[in-house]
């Protein structure tokens, strides 16, 4: 062996010796960590998705979307689970590692469904506020995916919209819209789940409540609620029709441009999976790595060159 051989020996020898000490490195990475809230108001049982062909709810569209994302994430991103009916949204569980809990996931999306709400109302606005709020508490402040189809029971008057304190861009995140864009029956349950049907025009609240029977104490005297408000306020309410329900997206991009998030058409798991690995959504982390496979690399790398260069001589010769 030649003596400058046993320089690359010797600095294999070194890999392997600072290895047993179990060396760590702070590496720069970025962190997908998410709370998917689901709507499951009675609007997302709405049938007009499909499924492998099928007609489909527009819940069970999404929550098949987000199943079928789950093995194309990233190890080490975090995914958590909420739900929102009525007013408000409800965490199921904060953000847990995918790889790791795979299997755990699933089975919570496999077990969501409608029969969780505890209201028939769905105000939508509110119920967004409600996630934020929810992000905002959680440790790192998880990004927010909210799913829904826009559909305001009891509608909105513009002039009522509920405002809140929100900072646009306080929390990162997306809203995603589902259904289709043409009105459609709403499907009908009892408290035990049974079908009973289709709502009826004359089941639901055709206008919003504050508005009805709202004319000023004194005649000709004007109340505050009655100042003009701009014809075309985004909210997307059909007053005659809000038995039926059709993705409701100029509503949804407007909330999202309120609040500093984007807005995607919930198409299938690719747009799902663009929206969870969205870089905008991504935190910069600084990780501790274990430098062991790198030493072990480095050593074998040294190793290598000898005879590697002798079988370059040999071929020169």
């Amino acid at each position: 062996m030649k003596a400058d051989d046993r320089w690359w020996l010797a600095g294999a020898a070194l890999a392997l010796l600072a290895g047993l000490f179990e060396p760590r490195v702070e590496l720069p990475r970025r962190l997908f960590e998410h709370v998917v809230v689901f709507d499951i108001t009675q609007s997302m049982n709405v049938t007009d998705t499909l499924l492998d062909g099928r007609p489909a709810a527009r819940l069970d569209f999404a929550r098949r979307a987000l199943r079928d994302a789950l093995p194309e994430l990233p190890c080490g991103a975090r995914l958590g689970l909420g739900i929102f009916t009525e007013y408000r949204s409800y965490l199921l569980f904060a953000p847990v590692e995918v790889c790791a809990n795979r299997a755990e996931l699933r089975a919570a999306l496999d077990h969501l469904d409608g029969s969780m709400a505890w209201s028939g109302n769905s105000e939508v606005a509110k119920g967004l506020h409600s996630a934020v709020s929810i992000a905002k508490a959680l440790p790192g402040v998880p990004s927010l995916l909210f799913v829904s189809d826009g559909h305001e029971a009891p509608p909105l008057n513009p002039r009522h919209r509920p405002r809140f304190d929100d900072k646009p861009g306080e929390v990162a995140g997306v809203i995603l819209g589902v259904g289709d864009t043409r009105p459609a029956a709403i499907p009908k349950f009892d408290p035990s789940g049974r079908p009973l049907g289709v709502w009826k025009a004359d089941e639901v609240l055709q206008t919003d409540p504050r508005s009805q029977g709202r004319g000023g104490s004194v005649g000709g005297e004007a109340m505050v609620e009655q100042e003009p408000v701009p014809a075309d306020v985004g909210l997307g309410a059909t007053p005659g029709a809000e038995h039926l329900s059709a993705l409701r997206e100029p509503y949804l991009r407007l909330l999202a441009s309120e609040g500093g998030f984007g807005y995607r058409r919930l198409s299938g798991t690719e747009a799902l999976l663009d929206a969870l690995r969205d870089p905008a959504l991504a935190r910069p982390v600084t990780v501790r790595a274990d430098a062991r496979p790198a030493l072990a690399a480095l050593a074998l790398a040294l190793l290598l060159v000898p005879p590697l260069r002798a079988a370059w001589r040999a071929l020169r010769r």
